[in-house]
């Protein structure tokens, strides 16, 4: 019998890497169980090291494998439920190009804006850097969403593992109050309207309380 995988993953309200696969598993309908390590706790390396040899979440655990890495975990996941990528060759290869951009780049969008579900508003001073990250990112949304919107409301039209690439990206530019063109914030409805994403959004907002009894526990 084939057991469960386990996916090991941080805080829901601040992991942006735990998010991707979790997300691309939900989207591609794939059972798994879920372990989540605390950040930023005296215990936090050791309870992480207790799932993968790497010391960072997300980790992916199946049949005596650990595989680590948001986006090797969601090639993982493609490999199950090869739907996860486009149907067209050339579609595939341009998903998977802005995958790994997002999965290696944007570096100042990380350093300014981290992911914060609870927080809403928020203000910080700009810079050249962040603004042609927002920008870039801009762009890319604008050339999917113009190229496939008849298709469906996600990049492709159909979900991908591009949309869960970029799903905390949303969070970020929703929580610190960028201004975004029509485009980018009906993609940013989409996905705040997606079930499996509002299901992280809920757990996340519970998570202050379930911090909170830890530390007086």
């Amino acid at each position: 019998m084939v057991s469960t995988p386990t996916l090991v993953i941080g805080n829901k309200n601040y992991s942006s890497w735990s998010l991707r696969p979790w997300l691309a598993l939900r989207k591609a309908g794939i059972a798994f169980d879920e372990v989540k390590v605390f950040l930023d706790k005296p215990d936090t390396k050791k309870r992480i090291l207790e799932h993968t040899p790497a010391g960072k979440v997300p980790a992916l655990v199946t049949g005596g494998q650990t595989v680590w890495d948001s986006l090797a975990i969601c090639e993982w996941a493609a490999e199950q439920v090869p739907a996860l990528w486009p149907r067209d060759a050339a579609d595939r290869a341009h998903a998977r190009s802005i995958s790994a951009e997002m999965h290696s780049g944007f570096m100042a969008l990380r350093a300014a804006l981290p992911m914060n579900i609870r927080a809403t508003g928020r203000k910080v001073p700009s810079n050249p850097a962040l603004e042609a990250d927002i920008a870039r990112i801009l762009e890319i949304w604008a050339g999917c969403r113009a190229t496939h919107a008849d298709a469906g409301p996600w990049l492709f039209g159909e979900f991908s593992i591009a949309d869960a690439m970029f799903a905390p990206v949303a969070t970020r530019l929703r929580t610190y109050a960028i201004a975004l063109d029509e485009t980018a914030k009906a993609y940013i409805d989409t996905l705040f309207a997606d079930p499996d994403f509002k299901d992280w959004l809920t757990e996340a907002e519970a998570e202050e309380d379930m911090l909170r009894i830890e530390e007086v526990g």
